[in-house]
C-alpha cells in the first residue's frame, strides 16, 4: 500500500504543478506554495507508533500556518498526535484501479474536451449553454496516473457526468503508459468509483496547522 501512497503523492505533485516531492525520514515532503496549504508532509513509515513519534517530532518544528500532515490511518488514531492548533480535514480515501479503458459518451447536450499540458490532462464537460458541467485532471507518474479534482457542478449532477469524466481520463492515461489508477476520494466521491470497480486501500486523513483556529 505504501508504495501506491508515494506515487499517489507523486502524481498529486505533478497534477497540482507544485515541486517534485522531496524524500524525508517520514515519507515525503511538498511545498505547495498555496495560501490554503503552503507545505504538505506524507508520513509513508508504513507503522503506527512509528508515524505516531515521527508525526509528533515533525509537529513539534511546524510553526507556518495551512502546513498539512497526511497519513493512511483512520483520524481516530492520528488525532492524539495533534495539539490545539491543528484542525481535522474532511475524511478520505486511498483508492486504486487496474486501468481498462472503456468507451464513454456524454449525454445529450454536453460536450467533452480533453486537453494535456506540462504533463497534465483535463477535461471538461460544458452544457448547451457552455457553462461548465463537471471537470477532473490527471497526472502520470510512471506506470501510475493519478485523478484528481473530479467535480461535477450541483445543476449537473445524477447524469453520469462523473463517469464521463473518468472514462475520458482514464483513456488519457493509459494512452500515457499508465497501467494503474490511483485518487484520494472525498466520502461522497467514494460511491462513485467504487461503482466504477475502484478498491478502497486505506484511510486518508489530514490535520492542517491553523493557530488562529484554537
Amino acid at each position: 500500500m505504501l508504495d501506491v501512497a508515494r506515487l499517489w503523492a507523486e502524481g498529486w505533485a505533478v497534477s497540482r504543478g507544485t515541486p517534485k516531492p522531496v524524500d524525508e525520514p517520514y515519507g515525503l515532503r511538498i511545498e505547495v506554495g498555496q495560501p490554503t496549504q503552503l507545505v504538505r508532509h506524507v508520513l509513508l513509515t508504513g507503522d503506527t507508533e512509528t508515524d505516531a513519534a515521527v508525526a509528533r517530532s515533525l509537529i513539534g518544528t511546524i510553526t507556518e500556518p495551512t502546513t498539512c500532515i497526511k497519513g493512511f490511518l483512520p483520524s481516530s488514531e492520528m488525532e492524539p498526535w495533534f495539539p490545539a492548533g491543528w484542525e481535522p480535514l474532511d475524511p478520505c480515501f486511498l483508492m486504486a484501479v487496474d486501468l481498462r479503458p472503456s468507451r464513454v459518451q456524454a449525454p445529450e447536450g454536453y460536450a467533452v474536451t480533453a486537453e494535456t499540458a506540462d504533463g497534465v490532462t483535463r477535461v471538461r464537460v460544458h452544457g448547451a449553454a457552455g457553462d461548465l458541467a463537471a471537470a477532473g485532471q490527471l497526472g502520470v507518474t510512471g506506470t501510475a496516473g493519478v485523478f484528481d479534482q473530479i467535480i461535477t457542478e450541483p445543476a449537473h449532477q445524477r447524469r453520469g457526468l462523473g463517469t464521463v469524466v473518468m472514462g475520458t481520463l482514464t483513456a488519457a492515461a493509459v494512452e500515457n503508459g499508465a497501467s494503474t489508477g490511483i485518487l484520494g476520494a472525498t466520502v461522497q466521491g467514494r460511491a462513485l468509483y467504487e461503482a466504477l470497480d475502484w478498491k478502497v486501500l486505506a484511510p486518508l486523513t489530514g490535520f492542517v496547522y491553523q493557530p488562529a483556529a484554537s
